[in-house]
């Protein structure tokens, strides 16, 4: 199956992003934990090539926690800021004035320099869809300042959201980039739910999301849906079987009994998003770091 998705919105949103950019002294940059290198827009690179950065890897709780610290320090050592965030709970949040004080220490020197004094940092917080954005500020300003959603495309529009007395953030929406440079990111982006689910064919994601974790964490669809063993193989028709077995432990059923696939692989994408199949992490391969 071919993973795209980019719709109109998203060019336009770019362009928004490109002229606001002279306004910020910081991008903060929120990422999905489980696929940090996927979730990655590489054109934040070129928008953000002269300013201050801070990565957050956010939704840590769902993710891989052996996987987190690796990817923390893999970013910090690439010289940008780093933080561990859960923004649903709030983990981690106390650290990223730290992080941003950091960050922009340069740019707070300069300011003393020239006798300016308590001007607040102001930052562009960007991602590509369903990654957290909306909720991150919304749990740093401890009230409903941004309209949020569990599903990409819900931030449409400009928002300045002011933070005390030291930072303001300005909320953009979610952007993908025109063409993946190859298909295992844009896999990883619908595994995730940062595509419109609408557009893809949810049984053939399931099974590739099935192969996928069967490489990485054997046990954990077993586990959870009651299949037994010798179903663990590289095959298609063995993926097969497990969504088969899925709709069997899901009473997942068409009329005349006849399996609903496309129900049972929204179930699996779903308990998987939801962190229901324990901490995953997709990318494992952490370049830079060493093997603990």
């Amino acid at each position: 199956m071919n993973y795209q998705w980019y719709p109109g919105h998203m060019t336009k949103a770019m362009r928004s992003m490109q002229e606001d950019i002279k306004l910020v002294d910081l991008v903060v940059e929120v990422v999905d934990a489980r696929i940090p290198i996927s979730s990655r827009n590489p054109e934040i690179d070129t928008l953000a090539e002269k300013k201050a950065r801070l990565i957050l890897l956010n939704k840590a709780d769902l993710a891989d926690k052996i996987y987190n610290d690796k990817w923390c320090t893999y970013f910090k050592r690439s010289g940008i800021q780093t933080v561990l965030i859960n923004s649903r709970t709030g983990e981690g949040l106390k650290e990223i004035q730290g992080a941003v004080l950091e960050a922009c220490k340069e740019k707070i020197e300069r300011d003393r320099k020239r006798g300016i004094k308590n001007r607040p940092v102001r930052a562009m917080v960007v991602g590509i869809p369903n990654v957290g954005k909306s909720t991150f500020i919304n749990a740093c300003a401890g009230r409903a300042c941004t309209k949020t959603g569990n599903k990409p495309g819900v931030t449409k529009g400009k928002q300045w959201i002011r933070l005390g007395k030291n930072l303001e953030l300005l909320d953009t929406p979610g952007v993908l980039w025109p063409k993946f440079e190859n298909q295992e990111i844009g896999r990883n982006i619908a595994f995730i739910g940062s595509m419109n689910d609408q557009i893809i064919q949810l049984e053939e994601l399931a099974l590739d999301l099935i192969r996928v974790i069967n490489e990485k964490y054997p046990d954990r669809i077993s586990t959870r849906y009651s299949v037994e063993d010798g179903w663990k193989s590289e095959t298609t028709h063995e993926e097969l079987g497990v969504l088969l077995r899925v709709c069997e432990s899901r009473k997942c059923y068409k009329k005349g009994d006849e399996y609903d696939t496309e129900k049972a692989a929204m179930i699996l994408l779903d308990d998987f998003r939801n962190g229901k199949l324990g901490r995953i992490t997709l990318e494992q391969d952490v370049k830079g770091v060493q093997e603990a």
